[in-house]
């Protein structure tokens, strides 16, 4: 879109300070553009780690030792907190996250579409962690270099907590596929069922990819998708086979001379259409967002009855 002449300057500058590597500030000025993919970018991330909580909250009361109940409420915990600093981020930009959250629920905004899909045993849990939270990692760590400071301040500790997801579920699959024969299946059908929805988790190819460009122009991003999904295939293979899982991919092999693991053709169709609301556990998911905000009701109308007499005694006392 062009440019008004009373911006260019503004504009200029902008992009000199990105070029940089000058991290913008909530109050530095922003080509409208950059604010709206950020606010995009920033809820959507938001909303995957609000509704990420869903497919491994119903196995906390169902976890099989006090310590794995611990660990995974832990966890839990630590992905609603995850949502609220990425919400606080997008408060900076001017959007209340009240909205953002009518958007998630009548179906305006998107979430990451891995938690479209059912955590059918207690390996799934396992293998959330480590494929899950592995392509997070992935993702994440470069968006710590983000060229807006409130997102790349939130990732920091993001990170930090979800290299402990990690570990937590990649010990959980370690131990079951060690374990009996039938627990060393339960880690392969949970891997069978969840790894090609994580290679979705970062996004389309990037022929096909409609807002990679302009946000790696402007630094949000710093590598492609395709360089993400390359990275997180070649972290993951050399796991999979000290747990001696198969990965369910039969064109997977070395390049010796890249140094890659190549895989085969990504079933994009499947992707689509568990974006447009057509996954597993899609409405589910909503369902339970919706009654979590319905339920809450009644706290954010004390909240706000408590917030307004405060402010009421402080006028008094002032006055």
């Amino acid at each position: 879109m062009p440019v008004p002449p009373d911006e260019s300057a503004l504009l200029a500058d902008f992009e000199a300070r990105i070029a940089a590597g000058e991290s913008i500030e909530p109050k530095d000025w922003m080509p409208e553009r950059y604010r709206k993919q950020l606010t995009r970018m920033m809820s959507q991330h938001a909303h995957s780690e609000i509704v990420g909580m869903l497919p491994e909250g119903n196995w906390i009361t169902r976890a099989p030792s006090l310590r794995r109940k611990l660990s995974l409420l832990a966890k839990v915990q630590d992905e609603a907190g995850h949502g609220l600093y990425i919400y606080c981020g997008t408060e900076t930009l001017g959007v209340d996250r009240h909205e953002l959250n009518a958007q998630l629920l009548d179906g305006r905004a998107k979430y990451s579409s891995i938690f479209n899909y059912p955590t059918l045993t207690w390996a799934d849990v396992g293998v959330v962690g480590w494929l899950v939270d592995g392509a997070a990692i992935v993702n994440q760590t470069v968006l710590a270099k983000a060229s807006y400071g409130p997102y790349a301040r939130a990732m920091v500790r993001i990170c930090k907590e979800e290299n402990f997801h990690k570990r937590q579920g990649y010990e959980v699959c370690m131990v079951l596929a060690k374990g009996t024969p039938e627990q060393k299946a339960m880690v392969q059908d949970a891997v069978n069922r969840l790894w090609w929805p994580s290679l979705m988790m970062f996004g389309p190819s990037d022929t096909n990819s409609p807002n990679s460009a302009e946000l790696l122009k402007w630094r949000v991003k710093r590598k492609t998708n395709d360089e993400l999904r390359q990275r997180f295939i070649n972290l993951t293979v050399p796991q999979a086979i000290a747990l001696g899982i198969t990965l369910p991919d039969p064109d997977l092999k070395l390049n010796e001379e890249t140094g890659n693991w190549e895989f085969g053709e990504i079933d994009w169709s499947e992707f689509h259409a568990v974006l447009k609301g057509e996954g597993p556990c899609n409405h589910e998911r909503i369902a339970a967002r919706q009654k979590a905000h319905d339920d809450g009701a009644w706290v954010r109308a004390a909240a706000t009855a408590y917030a307004e007499k405060q402010q009421a005694r402080k006028s008094t006392v002032a006055a």
